[in-house]
């Protein structure tokens, strides 16, 4: 997959390789962490706060009284990591290196799995299909930490019949698509139907992020890694003159003229923090990001989790609640909540830093999950749930928390493990380089 934690971790992709912890991490897809790296609708737009600058911020509590009845169930005790054992139920098996998952809201009860050479697959009650549902692999580079690294389904699916992909060209530069059901086929993608969304250059061949989301907004964010190197020697996690080192948020609903790269596949929603900032690109939402692998939207809240693959020494989670636009999450001046550019004395004010990080005596490469909201696994509502790439370790932490918290340890998803994601009733999944789709489940411990 993917990594990793510095340079001499990167080798060529092979898909015949074995996972190994740390410095031979696979070579390949994603994001390289030291290298020198659907959400299904939220809540109705009644519930969302109204968006703001700055620091994140709890939701706003509900107004007026209410009387309980006897027959209304008591509130849910809060997420509690300390008292749940997580373990992963093998679902499927698809090829070709599966990095994301995703699910219409269809009633078809289909999962979308996003493979790393460059394919599309369908898995229905376990079983896969045997053809594609989208072969692009032609247009794909597959070496290092490219490949196809994210995709999303439309929030309107199957009335929009359009899934998004992320993938790096043959040149190595990021591509954000579209494609369109086949009218004769609901499951296949019509190749003829592809629309490019935006492109970007990539000055190096790791840290691309690829992670893409529809928010509860019904807007397409996108992960963008620093552009890759060590350290990130251009700067671009700061610069608001580029899209590199960001989360966007972009409207590919309104007809627009692509902002300034031409694209011609979105347009500015309003509210973008940097939209009147002279010399700033107003695709921009979110900044200060080194890699942002993997990334998902509470349904519950529409809090947005993000998973940063860090440099040499951490690996981070960051939030940013609903409603929040233009944090920097300090990259490259921090690395998680740790000095980085100066090493010591850094100047850590309008920064937010992470709501939890584990160091790299625990792994190398964090692989940021979901949180859960499903119905299936009751112990686990409420907890956010993640990984590590290298040595296999699954992490929860609640999704409640607003200051720095240790993540406790839940369970091991195994060397390998690439990206999670949602089912449309909720239910999380994991998937691995080695070809593995596995179902969440949870008991008490």
């Amino acid at each position: 997959m993917i990594r990793i934690c510095d340079d001499r971790r990167l080798a060529p992709y092979a898909s015949s390789v074995h996972l190994h912890v740390r410095a031979v991490v696979m070579a390949l897809v994603l994001l390289a962490a030291a290298c020198a790296g659907p959400a299904p609708s939220g809540p109705p737009a009644s519930t969302t706060p109204p968006l703001t600058a700055g620091p994140a911020s709890s939701l706003p509590a509900p107004t007026g009284t209410a009387t309980v009845a006897p027959s209304i169930a008591p509130t849910p005790a809060p997420f509690d990591p300390a008292a749940v054992s997580v373990a992963l139920d093998r679902y499927a098996m698809v090829p070709g290196s599966p990095l994301a998952i995703a699910a219409p809201d269809d009633g078809s009860g289909r999962l979308f799995v996003a493979a790393k050479v460059g394919q599309i697959r369908i898995v229905r009650d376990g079983t896969l299909d045997p053809a594609p549902m989208l072969d692009i692999a032609d247009l794909v580079s597959g070496g290092y930490e490219q490949g196809l690294l994210g995709m999303a389904v439309h929030p309107d699916f199957p009335a929009d019949p359009r899934v998004v992909v992320d993938y790096t060209d043959l040149g190595g530069n990021t591509v954000i698509a579209s494609y369109t059901m086949d009218p004769a086929n609901p499951d296949r993608l019509d190749p003829a139907s592809a629309v490019t969304i935006l492109t970007v250059d990539q000055p190096f061949p790791n840290h691309n992020g690829g992670a893409v989301a529809f928010g509860p907004d019904g807007h397409l964010y996108v992960a963008l890694g620093d552009g890759g190197s060590g350290g990130d020697p251009l700067g671009n996690g700061h610069r608001l003159d580029t899209l590199l080192g960001k989360i966007l948020r972009l409207d590919i609903d309104a007809a627009g003229d692509g902002g300034a790269a031409g694209d011609g596949g979105y347009a500015i929603p309003p509210g973008n923090p940097f939209v009147d900032v002279d010399g700033a690109r107003p695709e921009i939402w979110l900044t200060g990001l080194r890699n942002p692998w993997r990334m998902s939207f509470d349904r519950a809240t529409g809090d947005l989790w993000i998973g940063d693959v860090g440099q040499g020494d951490w690996e981070e989670v960051d939030v940013a609640r609903a409603g929040t636009a233009g944090l920097d999450f300090g990259w490259n001046l921090m690395e998680g909540a740790h000095c980085f550019q100066p090493a010591t004395g850094c100047d850590r004010a309008g920064l937010v830093l992470p709501v939890s990080e584990y160091g790299h005596a625990e792994g190398c490469t964090i692989i940021g999950g979901a949180v859960y909201r499903g119905s299936a696994q009751p112990l686990l509502a409420g907890g956010y749930l993640f990984a590590d790439h290298c040595s296999g370790r699954l992490w929860a932490i609640p999704a409640s928390a607003d200051g720095p918290v240790e993540p406790v340890r839940v369970g091991t998803a195994g060397a390998g493990v690439a990206g999670f994601g949602e089912d449309a009733a909720g239910e999380l999944y994991a998937a691995n380089l080695d070809g593995t789709i596995s179902r969440i489940v949870a008991t008490s411990r």
